[in-house]
């Protein structure tokens, strides 16, 4: 996954979810936000931030912040738009017969469905921005959305479907995923159901440049 114009920058506010205040070649400028998450961690005054500059040269917003510099770990995708982007493309490598996504099951919109032989497979895709002590944690904010899918997800198991919650990690030196219980305890509780029920837990690996993110191993949990 490719990213066109690129620039670096120094954040200095987020007044909001979606804009941030970002200071370009000493002008400050309202940038859009590609993560409606907290970031809480990543977004702090002063760090270097990577925007892509935005293809509509009418759009309110010039910028959009893809990636954040962290101490201690390096860059980190912060586009909640690239996981799929990424999965997508490592999914075109592994021979399914059919790869469709934003398939309808249930209530819900899942991210992937797939087809090889005669098996269909389900695939929901989170992406991971919030590391601790080396260890990756989802959500970094409370998720119904999130429990509804695994919930989709081990009643699809029941039903025949292969069934799969991805997260895409990122940053690079991460291999493990764990559900941040501190943030949404009922999210680890619906994580381990879903397990129980036969949902797999992979984790995607990945290799981060200002300009790009690719999936470079999965980790069956």
């Amino acid at each position: 996954m490719q990213y066109k114009n690129i620039i670096e920058g120094r954040f200095i506010d987020r007044p909001n979810r979606f804009i941030a205040h970002v200071e370009i070649d000493g002008q400050v400028e309202t940038v859009h936000v590609k993560n409606t998450g907290r970031c809480k961690e990543l977004l702090l005054p002063g760090v270097t931030v990577v925007l892509e500059i935005a293809d509509n040269p009418n759009r309110k917003t010039k910028y959009d912040i893809i990636a954040v510099y962290k101490e201690g770990l390096g860059l980190i995708n912060m586009d909640s738009q690239a996981p799929n982007k990424v999965v997508l493309e490592w999914l075109k490598q592994q021979n399914f017969d059919m790869i469709k996504p934003e398939f309808s099951f249930g209530s819900s919109r899942i991210d992937f469905y797939m087809e090889r032989g005669q098996d269909n497979y389900l695939m929901e895709v989170k992406g991971c921005t919030l590391e601790v002590d080396g260890i990756g944690y989802f959500p970094d904010a409370p998720t119904e959305r999130g429990i509804k899918h695994l919930n989709e997800l081990a009643g699809a198991v029941a039903e025949g479907y292969k069934c799969a919650i991805a997260y895409v990690i990122q940053m690079e030196g991460i291999t493990e995923v764990r559900p941040n219980i501190a943030t949404h305890p009922q999210y680890g509780e619906a994580l381990a159901a879903a397990r129980a029920a036969g949902v797999e837990v992979i984790f995607y690996c990945t290799e981060i440049r200002p300009d790009s993110m690719i999936i470079v191993k999965e980790i069956r949990a």
